[in-house]
């Protein structure tokens, strides 16, 4: 489970069958004090991948910024490159995804990009102050 910020908007692409999948980058940060009092925030990026009806959803509703509640596996896999050094990634395959941006920030968003419906109409009883989990 986490909760971060996406380091870039999606990039929804389709393979065989038509099938979308999205991938983004998202950091999440955690912020404590050290021995000295003083303040330390420690970002670490995570790789995110989406399917299906999550990967749509992310490239009608989310953008660069955008705060996210995932939660999924983690799935790490290997390649060798084109000088043949195998090279590893780590990825979050989502199960399941909640949009943490206030409402207002929201439509917003939708407002400058001529969006509408969607995310609001699934919002219709949601009060902003409320967590989502």
């Amino acid at each position: 489970m986490l909760i971060g910020n996406l380091g870039k908007d999606p990039d929804v692409q389709y393979i065989e069958g038509n099938i979308p999948v999205a991938k983004f980058p998202l950091a999440t940060t955690e912020t404590y004090k050290d021995k000295t009092g003083n303040v330390v925030s420690q970002t670490e990026w995570h790789n995110i991948v989406l399917w299906r009806g999550l990967a749509d959803m992310s490239q009608k509703y989310l953008k660069k910024g955008s705060m996210v509640f995932i939660e999924g596996k983690l799935r790490t896999r290997s390649w060798e490159d084109k000088d043949k050094i195998k090279r590893f990634t780590t990825e979050i395959i989502a199960d399941g995804l909640v949009m943490l941006d206030k409402k207002k920030d929201q439509d917003m968003h939708n407002q400058q990009t001529g969006n509408s419906g969607g995310y609001e109409d699934n919002q219709e009883n949601d009060n902003e102050n409320d967590l989502p989990f």
